[in-house]
């Protein structure tokens, strides 16, 4: 408890708030920690079934991640690990992060070791090979972020009114105007659907065939602000909605969300090219 410099207490009660509410620290090493969630029901819901439109991946970054050596010495380390879209399962965010917090009392022989067990657990509960690899302290620098490409579409005046619709009327193509652009907006904001907090991106939209109307396309992302689904399913939304809309020979849709419990998710869809994106980070991440 803080006090001041007579002694008396400066700390107010806060018993009765949110923060008041006591969580358990550092649980012990628990693969079960983790929670899947089936790809299936909303991938239905797009008119998706087995045979996808798009080849992809979910790139996480994990800042927080932390074991102890056989002595009890403690190591840290970046998680990266990439999830692919066609696996059957994708992993609640909240759930990673306590499974990653339970490695902070684990004593574990190398780094090497934790990035084994992680891999093993995380491919365990998306029910396909995820790719796992651990930057050490001194491979931070690998890291530093960057800009984005493409033009950024924020500047465009829209009018934007309030409603909890998509506003898929809004995306077209001019169809006489041939394009090859990557397209960039900051405005993505979701919601999640397990506790409603707000998630927020940058979506990058690399595509070739008619040109994509600007200012449609920012007014259809601006109204992802009240839909709750998770980061994965509204790239894959964008990705169906754009195919259907404005009818890409080419198309490649990325979101770089920001950092939350120290977690970031950037998932990546693409009809063409290698599943797997760059690794980059921008500078809001």
């Amino acid at each position: 408890m803080l006090t001041n410099l007579t002694g008396s207490s400066t700390m107010p009660d806060l018993s009765h708030t949110l923060l008041g509410r006591a969580v358990e620290h550092e649980p012990g090493y628990s693969p079960d920690l983790l929670m899947p969630i089936a790809r299936a029901q909303a991938r239905a819901e797009l008119g998706l079934g087995a045979a996808l439109p798009f080849v992809g991946s979910d790139r996480w970054t994990g800042f927080e991640l932390g074991w102890l050596q056989p002595g009890g010495k403690p190591r840290v380390a970046v998680l990266r690990a990439c999830v692919p879209a066609d696996s059957p399962q994708l992993i609640e965010s909240k759930s990673f992060k306590l499974y990653l917090n339970s490695y902070a009392r684990e004593r574990m022989p190398s780094s090497e070791a934790v990035a084994q067990r992680i891999a093993a657990d995380l491919s365990a509960a998306a029910g396909a090979p995820v790719a796992v690899e651990l930057l050490l302290p001194e491979q931070w620098s690998q890291l530093a972020p960057a800009a984005l490409p493409g033009r950024c579409i924020d500047d465009l005046e829209i009018d934007v009114e309030p409603s909890s619709e998509l506003q898929l009327q809004a995306l077209h193509a001019h169809a006489d105007e041939p394009a090859s652009e990557i397209l960039v907006s900051n405005l993505l904001k979701s919601n999640c659907p397990v506790t409603g907090q707000p998630d927020w991106a940058s979506v990058i939209i690399d595509y070739r065939g008619p040109r994509i109307d600007g200012a449609g396309l920012l007014r259809y992302l601006v109204s992802f602000r009240e839909v709750r689904e998770f980061h994965e399913q509204c790239v894959e939304r964008i990705f169906v909605d754009l195919q259907a809309r404005c009818a890409p020979e080419e198309l490649r849709v990325e979101a770089r969300y920001t950092r939350r419990g120290g977690l970031d998710i950037n998932p990546y869809r693409a009809s063409h090219g290698p599943p797997r994106m760059a690794d980059r980070r921008s500078w809001r991440q």
